[in-house]
């Protein structure tokens, strides 16, 4: 079984070779509940009657980011500095299994807003469900994504969302439908670009679009897709674990579908 050390050291390590020369910081780690547990011979014992070396001691879900902030850009006077980290969860692992069998790990590499700490990922730096069965695969997968990430074409689209906003209307239209989404019928909801933020996400976003202090409405009411963006993944700060990375890509994809309706190039049911 890989640890999150493991993944953590690995993670690590690659990014130590492949940024040479970087400033890079140490890893920055969350974890979850603690969990007791029991090695796989000792499964039918009693409790009171496990020995010492028969306990185990692990945390259910661990998530860590890697900054390197010799690597900076600006978009729209927000600093961003390039960010790698992973998520793991050992909720779907089956740990009792003597068998080699695979194990799930998610990764990503970005960039951290460090005006508000928010995480910009998308697609093409970003691995959901990355199955291995021992370190070597998973570092070979590590070093896949971090080498084909290309950071000047993520930045050149972040840079894209300043140039185009939102009218005060627009964006009321636009929570609407992010709250009708889901309850729609899934037959409906073929070609919608989906949204994975509920409720309590969407109020952030609102409250959010008075009275935050670096991405509110301008003085006409107005929002760029730029801000617009960084409500959504200002929002997602409150998701669970296991669902964080999902809404931060779909925070990305969701806003570049809206910037694409507003040059023309699609319509936008969100929009409409």
């Amino acid at each position: 079984m890989i640890s999150h050390a493991d993944f953590i050291e690995v993670t690590s390590s690659l990014t130590t070779d492949l940024f040479n020369g970087e400033h890079i910081l140490k890893p920055d780690i969350r974890v979850s509940h603690a969990v007791m547990g029991r090695i796989p011979d000792a499964k039918d014992k009693p409790a009171h009657q496990l020995l010492d070396w028969e306990k185990t001691l692990y945390y259910q879900r661990m998530a860590f980011i890697i900054e390197v902030p010799s690597i900076q850009s600006n978009v729209d006077g927000n600093v961003l500095s390039l960010t790698i980290g992973g998520v793991r969860s050992f909720s779907g692992e089956n740990l009792g299994s003597r068998n080699v069998c695979d194990q799930h790990f998610k990764i990503f590499i970005g960039f951290k807003n460090t005006v508000c700490c928010n995480m910009c990922i998308w697609t093409d730096g970003y691995m959901s469900d990355v199955k291995v069965k021992n370190i070597g695969q998973l570092k070979a997968v590590i070093r896949t994504l971090l080498e084909s990430y290309n950071q000047n074409f993520h930045l050149h689209h972040l840079n894209k969302l300043v140039e185009y906003s939102l009218t005060e209307h627009q964006f009321a239209q636009l929570i609407g439908r992010c709250r009708m989404y889901n309850h729609l019928p899934n037959s409906v909801k073929e070609g919608i670009t989906p949204i994975l933020f509920g409720d309590q996400q969407m109020n952030a976003v609102v409250k959010d679009f008075y009275k935050n202090y670096s991405f509110c409405r301008d003085s006409n009411g107005n929002i760029n897709l730029w801000k617009m963006y960084n409500l959504l993944t200002g929002s997602n700060k409150s998701s669970y674990i296991d669902s964080f990375l999902d809404r931060s890509v779909n925070a990305y994809s969701f806003t570049e579908q809206l910037r694409w309706a507003l040059e023309g190039r699609n319509e936008s049911w969100y929009l409409n």
